[in-house]
């Protein structure tokens, strides 16, 4: 299979997941959960969704323990509807996108100040040295000698 088949059909199983798990899955250990990303391989074999829950480590936790009871659900719903040959095994994975997001939003934070900071010990600087620092010929030079 192409590429391109496998991405469209991934796209579908994104979209297929979500409405599962907002009408189908009624397990009260489900958290806010929003299904960000889904991956299949080449073969359409394996299916890779990637998801965030909004919450503490425990609202995590009793979410994944949710999404592996209701898996094989999933993989019914989402065969049946792909109409493929073999439906795909579906795996649930926390994306840690979010964090990373956070982390690098932290980091910049800090680099702004530091830039800030910078900027202002450099507002009365005067450079070292003359104030062109290139060395020049003397005018009498530059002309070829004939």
């Amino acid at each position: 299979m192409g590429e391109a088949r496998a991405k469209q059909l991934a796209d579908r199983i994104q979209v297929l997941v979500a409405e599962l798990l907002e009408r189908r899955v009624k397990d009260p250990r489900l958290g806010f959960v929003t299904v960000t990303d889904a991956r299949l391989t080449g073969d359409l074999r394996e299916a890779s969704v990637f998801y965030t829950v909004y919450g503490d480590e425990q609202a995590r936790a009793s979410t994944a323990a949710a999404l592996e009871s209701a898996r094989g659900l999933i993989r019914s719903e989402v065969g049946k509807a792909l109409g493929l040959r073999h439906s795909p095994s579906v795996a649930f994975f926390l994306d840690a996108v979010p964090e990373s997001a956070g982390h690098i939003e932290d980091l910049l934070a800090k680099a702004r100040t530091a830039d800030a900071e910078v900027a202002k010990a450099a507002a009365g600087a005067k450079p070292a040295g003359d104030a062109d620092p290139y060395k020049h010929k003397p005018d009498d030079e530059d002309e070829p000698a004939e």
